[in-house]
């Protein structure tokens, strides 16, 4: 006897309700928000603000982005980091999550510090992983800051990108009146896609 195939799912859309239920006003809690530093946290103090676009250049009001980073000696707060070298901060875990469908131009917004190197011969960077109604599965990427051109010209990473996208992966830094600034926004198709890896 041979069973069928069992229909392909997407990773959507249940985020608001299961994942990040405080910033849709659900009565649970959860586990990340996008504050991912406090008063105690050490490091410089940084937002990263974006927007997700599909194909069209439409924003999209149902993604949710989830940030994974080093604290600002460059340690990841995770058992396999286990470098004392490199001291890890309590007040830091290095994990953030948010939507887009609350604000009234599908931004997403993270409250962190700016990570410091995890490697010799690396960049500062954020993991970004992305779900999204219509993928059967989350897309990962990175966020390099463009104020790092230095060693982002050596990073091996970014270096296997092809010169001509790397700048979809660098976010541009500005200078506000409430703080730095990082813009990182996340094309999944057209001209300015942004560059996935696969993990």
């Amino acid at each position: 006897m041979s069973l069928k195939q069992t229909p392909s799912q997407t990773v959507g859309p249940y985020f608001a309700y299961g994942l990040t239920a405080q910033q849709y006003h659900y009565p649970q809690t959860q586990v990340a928000t996008g504050a991912m530093a406090n008063d105690e946290t050490l490091g410089e103090r940084i937002r990263i603000l974006g927007q997700v676009f599909d194909g069209q250049g439409q924003r999209i009001n149902d993604a949710m982005i989830e940030l994974w980073q080093a604290n600002a000696a460059g340690r990841f707060n995770h058992p396999v980091d286990a470098r004392e070298s490199r001291p890890l901060d309590p007040a830091f875990k290095g994990f953030g999550r948010v939507g887009t469908g609350t604000t009234p131009d599908n931004s997403f917004r993270f409250d962190t510090i700016k990570p410091g190197v995890a490697q010799d011969g690396q960049a500062p960077f954020i993991s970004v992983i992305l779900f999204m109604r219509g993928l059967p599965n989350h897309a990962y990427t990175r966020l390099y800051f463009s104020d790092e051109a230095s060693l982002n010209a050596e990073d091996p990473v970014l270096n296997k990108v092809e010169a001509a996208r790397r700048d979809t992966l660098i976010a541009t830094r500005h200078e506000t009146s409430t703080g730095v600034e990082y813009r990182f926004d996340i094309h999944m198709q057209g001209p300015h896609e942004t560059v996935f890896f696969n993990f």
